[in-house]
Parts: structure tokens; sequence; C-alpha cells
């Protein structure tokens, strides 16, 4: 793994993941079970990410509930939803205030299900701690054979130290998403009969992620990015809350960039974000995707969200005093189709650079898509990116290839 700030190119090695097999000194325990009074400590994650990657390679997906059985699940869940829910849409997070040392914020994009690729990732960049924060910026399932594994993970982490790992939605945790790129069909083979209920936890979880934040008051993170304003007037017939009505010009002419507070106002807690009336923003801030040409327009590819130029790059840093903009949303395949950007070989790449600052992709699932039919492969590394004091705004990346040997679905 190398670092390097800014663009310069890093050429790391394949790195192994240390055996997490059972052994005198390190013994898988399964199942599984939730703490009596919902707290869990960190022995309790490592039983987690040991026994989760020990039955990743020794048992079938159906035997999943023997190593995590409902009842741990759904206290999982539910405590982790709790505590999501009550987050705002647009997290600020003060690195400074907030520790009595020095901190670092670790920013992680699409992990996709690649379970083992992110305990790499986590054991390179230093396990969240009181001076380590992490804001991970959405699509934690889909395309990868673990992608449960992956979330529960993470709201594990997110139930131990609240305040210090942050975990934002991507498109891909929504209904029709995981109905079509894996996680459903995941969730209900291993699961069996209980797989539905189970499914239908996930899903209330997603509606609680977060959509965004604000970093030391210099980053804006979020899963696609900008969003539109939702300029709402009332009809004639106003007179009176009962009869009360609003019309939105969707004209792509009059789109302008939306406000950090109509952010805040945004109706987050919906299944699948709309494409079309009122409720946009959430939509916007998931699917949308930056654009070489100056201006807002719709993201016909995608068939929601937003195409954003490099002159809305420079407004939104400007309006709101922010250096830097990281998103994720954009593996391989993703910029194969996109000419003029640059392509994902290293896990990131530099797709603005404006007056004001930069705008950033970020891509953390090395090798994607885990798997596939064809046996050419994009080879890409996965990477991170950490910001350190006092400002928070020169990123230091980290790329890492995918663990070798690559893991195998049984």
């Amino acid at each position: 793994m190398s670092a390097h700030s800014d663009s310069a190119a890093a050429s790391p090695a394949s790195r192994e993941l240390p055996s997490t097999s059972s052994s005198p000194s390190n013994p898988i325990q399964i199942p599984l079970t939730w703490p009596p009074d919902g707290k869990v400590d960190l022995d309790w994650i490592h039983h987690l990410m040991s026994a989760f990657d020990w039955s990743s390679k020794n048992l079938p997906p159906s035997d999943f509930p023997s190593v995590l059985p409902v009842q741990a699940f759904d206290g999982l869940v539910l405590t982790a939803s709790k505590i999501l829910h009550k987050e705002p849409n647009c997290l600020t997070i003060e690195p400074d205030e907030d520790s009595s040392a020095a901190a670092e914020v670790v920013v992680v994009g699409d992990v996709h299900g690649q379970y083992h690729d992110l305990l790499f990732l986590l054991q390179d960049a230093g396990f969240p701690s009181e001076n380590r924060f992490f804001v991970f910026n959405g699509d934690y399932v889909d395309r990868g054979a673990w992608g449960l594994e992956t979330f529960l993970l993470l709201l594990a982490w997110k139930i131990f130290m609240p305040h210090r790992v942050f975990l934002l939605r991507g498109n891909h945790e929504s209904k029709y998403c995981t109905s079509v790129y894996g996680f459903e069909k995941e969730v209900l083979t291993k699961y069996g009969d209980k797989g539905k209920h189970v499914y239908r936890k996930c899903l209330g979880c997603f509606e609680g992620l977060p959509l965004a934040s604000i970093i030391a008051g210099r980053v804006y993170t979020a899963h696609g990015g900008l969003f539109r304003s939702i300029p709402v007037t009332p009809s004639k017939r106003s007179k009176g809350k009962k009869n009360r009505r609003i019309s939105f010009n969707s004209d792509p002419k009059s789109f302008t960039l939306g406000s950090l507070d109509e952010l805040s106002r945004a109706r987050r807690s919906v299944l699948d974000p709309p494409w079309e009336g009122l409720n946009l923003i959430p939509g916007d801030v998931l699917w949308s995707d930056p654009s070489m040409t100056p201006g807002l327009s719709p993201n016909k590819e995608r068939g929601i969200g937003l195409l954003w130029g490099p002159d809305c790059t420079e407004e939104f840093l400007k309006n709101f005093n922010l250096k830097l903009i990281i998103r994720s949303h954009e593996g391989p395949d993703a910029r194969e189709k996109r000419p003029g950007f640059g392509g994902m070989e290293e896990g990131y790449t530099i797709d603005h650079v404006v007056e004001s600052g930069k705008l950033i992709t970020l891509f953390s699932a090395p090798d994607y898509p885990q798997f596939q039919a064809t046996e050419e492969r994009y080879k890409n590394k996965g990477a991170y990116i950490v910001l350190e004091p006092p400002n928070f705004d020169n990123p230091k990346f980290h790329s890492f290839e995918g663990i070798a040997p690559r893991p195998q679905c049984i």
C-alpha cells in the first residue's frame, strides 16, 4: 500500500490478510450472541470480524444463521437503526473539537460486499479510535458476495463508536438496486425462511442512513454528489392550508444548485429516492455524476439525478466556504463509458480543479466487480483518503490492490 498526496501515482503490491482461522490463541466463537445490555465492545467486534471471515471461507451461505442467529441480527440492526435515524441528513463532523489529541479522518468509497478487502482497508488505515474518524460514502452491498457481512460489520462499528464512525447512504442502499444487483438474493440465501424478515430490516436501516457530511467545515462528502434547488411556488389557490397546491418547474434551463439548508430539510426516509416530484434532493445526492460540460442537466444515462459541470463545483465550494468535494459512485465500469474522465485504475480520480478547490471521486473496491462471467478484468486498485489537521483539506490518497488470493464464494 502506498500513501501519496494529491495526484501522485502509487504501485502497491497485492496484500494478504492475517489469518483468522481458529486456533487456541484465536478461537472463532460462534454463534455470536447479542449482548443483553445492547452494548458492544471492541472484543465483540473483533469476534464478529473473525467469525464472518472464517464462515465466508468454510461454510456454505445457508449456514450463516449458525454464525449470526436472527436474534443477534435483530439486536444489531435495531440498535444501529435507532442511532442512524436520529442523525441529520448532512452530518457535521468536527474532528478538532471532538478529540483530545490530533485526529485524522479516513474517507472510504464504494465497497460493494467485498468483505475481505474491507478488512484489509480497516487494518491498513487503522481501526476507528478516539483519534481516527471514519466516513463511509455508501454502497456497502450488491455485486459482491458478502454484502450482509460488510454492512453488519460497519453497523457494529457505528454502535461501538457512534461519534467516530459515520455511514452515509449510497444509491445501492435501496429496494430497487438490491432487488436487481444481488443483495436481496444474498440475504434470502443466507437466512432461508427468515430471509424476508432480515431483508426488510436491512431496508429499514438503509432509510436511516444520512445523505452527506461536512468535515471540519472544509470538505463535503456524499455518494453521488451535488443536488438541485427545489423552488416551490404556491399556485393561485393557496389561501388556507387545506387547498394549498405547489408547483415545481422541471425545465432543465431553470435548474440551480441546492443549498445545505435545503439538503437538511429533504425527506430521506424512502425505500427508493424518487426521480420525479418534489423530493428530488435524495436522488440527486445518491445518483448524480460530474460532467465536463458547464451547468446542471438531467442525468439521462442513469435516468435519475443530475450531471454538474466544473462551474457548479466552483459555485458550491465558494458558496459554502469549502475546499474539497469527495464523492464515490463510479467504478471502473462506469468510467469506461465516460470520455474526458480519468479511469479508476488507482481507486480515485481528481475530476474538477477549480479556483476554490477540487472534486474527487473515490472508489474502495479493488479488482471490481469481484464476480463476473468474463475472464477479462479491470484489475483496478481501491483507495481511501486520509484527511489530517489542521485544515483537513489536503487529501492523502492510499491505493491498495485486492487481497490475494482472491476469496471464492462457496
